[in-house]
């Protein structure tokens, strides 16, 4: 699996930000897909996740009720959709991919086997 970040960039806070996750290698429907971000000094920490067999969604607390994940099968992208941002929000933000499709453990970054190469997203106060 390969994936390709982008969509970074800098916000104003209470901006909104959309992120993309260019997979290929497999189709969608067999690899699960997370979001992760990690500011410099601090651990990597899981967003969202999206679930291969039905698309199911995840989200950690932080990111409920301002993030949507999606993906578009056809086009094996994944989407991260970032509203209301916050200076906290600011850190590089990953997709990475569990190529057997298993459940969306976003406290379990060593589950994901791959990783795209991040793409940072700086939201000013």
């Amino acid at each position: 699996v390969q994936l390709q970040a982008s969509g970074g960039g800098l916000v104003k806070s209470g901006g909104s930000l959309s992120l993309s996750c260019a997979a290929s290698g497999y189709s969608l429907r067999h690899i699960t897909v997370a979001w992760f971000r990690q500011v410099p000094g601090k651990e990597r920490e899981g967003i969202s996740c999206i679930y291969a067999t039905d698309g199911r969604q995840h989200y950690a607390d932080s990111a409920k009720g301002r993030f949507t994940i999606s993906r578009g099968i056809a086009t094996n992208m994944v989407y991260l959709q970032m509203s209301t941002l916050k200076p906290d929000d600011t850190a590089v933000y990953y997709c990475a991919a569990d190529e057997y499709g298993g459940e969306c453990y976003l406290d379990h970054p060593e589950f994901f086997g791959y990783w795209g190469q991040g793409t940072l997203v700086t939201v000013s106060s």
